[in-house]
């Protein structure tokens, strides 16, 4: 079994109040639900921690975005031979959070080769050198496998200073990873310690949205639409106009922190994650 979680790792959760509460979460396996999005496409889903699992199914084997904890690949595995037989040929991870790659060591040992953008193997290799991908593709790239295309973007910093996005376009949809998520108690979350940014995070997410997709696979929370990536662009930017603002005014941490609260959804962990280096950023 993985090491408990770091603060590194719990950078890539939401929607817990209470760090203790969190603190359980990459030590015992959680209930997953199977989803179907498209004939070939399923979502291996956790209500919160550890976030969605894409599962692009061919008649040569799986492609995978995302694996969860460690101690959830055996659940995760349960559920992908729920709908196939076929062995998992790649997995691509949206980011170096261990909620998204810690299945990775357990794949690579079945033959799995694991996919990422640069930054987030660099970031691997410092937290969890076992989950370290094989391959790095910046800023495209493309897993091709039983006449199915799985391609991969890598736009720029947002939750991380290595999140990419993963676009099949026979289904149209988008697996968006943690630069977009969905649902209540799931707000803008920048890791900035992982090299995050919310100054550029919109810019990232505009970039995005120039992709040809409708269907949307978020990094945690419900499956959803275009309109919703839209609608967390439109909030990102005013997230980062509110806070330079404030900032330039002198206001208060408290302040700050109840704006965050009350108009961008933060909870304790997202203050407790975010609000210093929010602050640092826009000053």
């Amino acid at each position: 079994m993985k090491k408990n979680v770091s603060l590194g790792s719990l950078a890539g959760m939401f929607g817990l109040i209470a760090f203790g509460a969190q603190a359980q979460f990459g030590t015992e396996a959680v209930e997953l639900e199977l989803i179907k999005v498209k004939d070939d496409l399923y979502v291996i889903h956790g209500a919160y921690v550890p976030g969605n699992v894409t599962a692009l199914i061919t008649n040569e084997g799986v492609i995978l975005v995302d694996d969860d904890f460690d101690v959830d690949h055996d659940n995760l595995m349960k559920k992908l031979r729920e709908v196939t037989n076929q062995p998992v040929k790649y997995v691509i991870n949206t980011h170096f959070h261990n909620d998204h790659s810690g299945g990775n060591a357990k794949l690579k040992a079945e033959g799995t080769l694991a996919v990422a953008s640069i930054a987030a193997r660099t970031r691997m290799l410092a937290a969890s050198p076992q989950d370290a991908v094989n391959i790095t593709v910046e800023p495209r790239g493309a897993v091709y496998l039983g006449g199915k295309v799985a391609e991969i973007y890598y736009f720029g910093r947002g939750h991380t200073d290595g999140d990419v996005v993963v676009l099949f376009p026979h289904d149209n949809t988008l697996a968006a990873g943690d630069l977009f998520t969905h649902g209540e108690g799931l707000p803008q979350l920048v890791d900035h310690a992982g090299g995050g940014s919310a100054k550029e995070w919109t810019a990232t997410l505009d970039k995005v949205l120039a992709l040809d997709f409708e269907t949307v696979v978020p990094g945690h929370g419900t499956v959803t639409n275009k309109q919703a990536v839209r609608e967390a662009r439109a909030s990102s930017q005013r997230m980062s106009e509110v806070l330079t603002q404030m900032v330039k005014q002198n206001r208060s941490r408290a302040d700050i922190e109840a704006v965050l609260r009350k108009e961008f959804g933060f909870q304790d962990f997202h203050i407790m994650m975010s609000l210093d280096g929010l602050i640092n950023e826009m000053r």
